[in-house]
């Protein structure tokens, strides 16, 4: 069962109102939508989503609702142009950028380093990049590079040399084969501390799926969305994500310091966006939901 991290803290700062037109650029398998459906019985909500299996299960218990939604069959990377089709502008964007459990907890999805499954990992079936190629096909310095930075794995290099020296010998096919080639090119004391592949299996996947690039041209599209009045909220699981989501948010938050000194800044002149919260689950929720452990939600508004 997925359980939606952050939920009441989302609702809460998405600031509803029964008339709101509110958009969940992930929809995964209905957890955050069905919440905001509740309260927009006037409105409408627009929710992004790729994977036909998650929109089929969130199309049931929204339906169950209310039917003043839209599911959009795409990549939020077209959020824009996608909203634009319905709205000129919003009253909040919701982004949770976690993998929903059950995309993990399906063997065949290859996400997980646990079951045995072809390496895939792809969030969208139809996309062509798989982890099969990126494993497969990529150079000793591009995956070094990938763990590196993606995973912020410090045995990325001793990984993928071990991965170009097993797979001169054959591909490598599958989850658990590649679990155990990360195993023999750590040390043992690594693989005490937490499952030695899991930065490995992160870095992979970001890669697939492209997803911090898409990320960062997404929420700036959001911003630009938004009414005045209007909030963005984001969760985020790990550093690299939430490092774009405090860099883009402090850039449209803060005066430009070359404005800093004038006795008065003129209103045209003056930020955009202003910062609301950061937030961190309860250690209640922490109590309840493992998958909450790293997680994170910043919220900003547009003021003018």
């Amino acid at each position: 069962m997925h359980i939606s991290v952050l939920l009441n803290e989302c609702i809460e700062n998405l600031n509803l109102k029964d008339d709101s037109v509110i958009v969940d650029c992930t929809l995964g398998y209905g957890g955050h939508s069905s919440e905001i459906l509740k309260r927009v019985t006037k409105g409408k909500l627009y929710s992004f989503d790729q994977d036909d299996e998650a929109i089929k299960s969130a199309k049931n218990r929204l339906d169950k609702i209310g039917n003043n939604y839209t599911i959009i069959r795409s990549n939020f990377v077209n959020l824009e142009s996608e909203i634009k089709k319905y709205e000129n502008s919003v009253d909040g964007i919701l982004y949770d950028l976690g993998v929903s459990s059950p995309q993990l907890d399906e063997a065949e999805r290859g996400f997980s380093f646990h079951n045995d499954a072809e390496l895939d990992m792809r969030m969208d079936k139809t996309s062509p990049l798989k982890a099969y190629d990126v494993v497969n096909n990529y150079s000793y310095e591009e995956l070094t590079n990938i763990l590196y930075k993606y995973g912020e794995e410090k045995y990325a290099s001793s990984i993928a040399k071990k991965i170009i020296k097993e797979r001169e010998l054959k591909p490598i096919k599958t989850t658990l084969e590649l679990v155990e080639i990360i195993k023999s090119a750590v040390p043992e004391k690594y693989k005490r501390d937490k499952h030695p592949a899991r930065k490995t299996f992160q870095a992979i996947r970001i890669e697939v799926n492209k997803e911090l690039d898409v990320f960062e041209s997404s929420l700036r599209q959001a911003l630009d969305l938004v009414k005045i009045g209007g909030r963005v909220c984001v969760i985020t699981f790990h550093s690299l994500e939430d490092k774009i989501c405090k860099n883009i948010f402090k850039s449209v938050s803060e005066v430009d310091k070359n404005l800093r000194n004038m006795p008065i800044i003129p209103d045209e002149l003056m930020p955009k966006y202003k910062v609301i919260a950061n937030i961190k689950p309860s250690l209640e929720e922490l109590a309840n939901n493992n998958r909450a452990r790293s997680a994170r939600l910043r919220v900003i508004e547009r003021v003018r």
